[in-house]
């Protein structure tokens, strides 16, 4: 972990994640901010996600709408936003601008958890190339961050990425079957998907997406 001593550009913040390296907020009140490339990095093997039979039925019930890029400043402030059991966060007014700016520029997404129209869940990450770089999620309603997350997924891998890097492994995403491999791996793992041409795509007809959904694994477990 470092601190910056210059200003950070949405084009530098670009140039840090093709290296390896993100930003993070010291609190979303801290002026402050730095540059981790951390020894063990997360991420989501696209071909081995672990999908809860439970959540499966969620997601195909229908309860919830999702949509794509339509609110990624309501689902970035979301993420933003203190929770029951997580009373500040490391998103601050200077990690929302950044973002915000490479949304407008087409490199930062967000898919959105709607209940009735409400937003009420979501996440938001990085696509460059076949890379993604899960940012944050949030919910208000139990599982709307998870079926973002599993629809996530299921458009990663219709867009044949290579890479989903959650940057850390939490309890939540190790259900999921998120795992940490050294740095030397993730960064030799990044440079291939960065070969890649973009290929985050919106057009995606919805239902192509569930018929992927269907296709990932159930975890026999939960």
């Amino acid at each position: 972990m470092s601190n910056r001593s210059f200003i950070i550009t949405p084009d530098l913040l670009l140039r840090a994640y093709r290296a390896g390296l993100f930003p993070m907020a010291e609190s979303s009140k801290g002026q402050r901010l730095y540059w981790l490339d951390p020894e063990a990095r997360g991420i989501i093997p696209l071909d081995n996600f672990h999908l809860p039979r439970r959540l499966l039925r969620t997601v195909q019930s229908g309860r919830f709408q999702i949509t794509l890029d339509q609110d990624f400043a309501g689902v970035i402030r979301g993420c933003a936003a203190s929770s029951k059991g997580r009373e500040d966060t490391w998103i601050n007014p200077e990690i929302e601008s950044l973002f915000t700016a490479l949304h407008v520029s087409g490199y930062a997404h967000s898919v959105e958890t709607r209940l009735d129209g409400e937003l009420i869940g979501g996440l938001y990450g990085v696509a460059l190339g076949g890379a993604f770089f899960g940012e944050s999620m949030f919910s208000k309603t139990t599982d709307a961050s998870k079926v973002a997350l599993v629809h996530l997924v299921a458009r990663l891998r219709l867009g044949d990425f290579d890479l989903l890097d959650t940057q850390f492994v939490t309890p939540h995403l190790a259900r999921f079957g998120a795992r940490e491999i050294p740095r030397d791996d993730y960064k030799q793992a990044l440079v291939v998907a960065l070969e890649s041409p973009p290929r985050w795509r919106n057009d995606l007809p919805p239902d192509e997406v569930m018929a992927e959904i269907a296709r990932l694994r159930p975890d026999p477990r939960v």
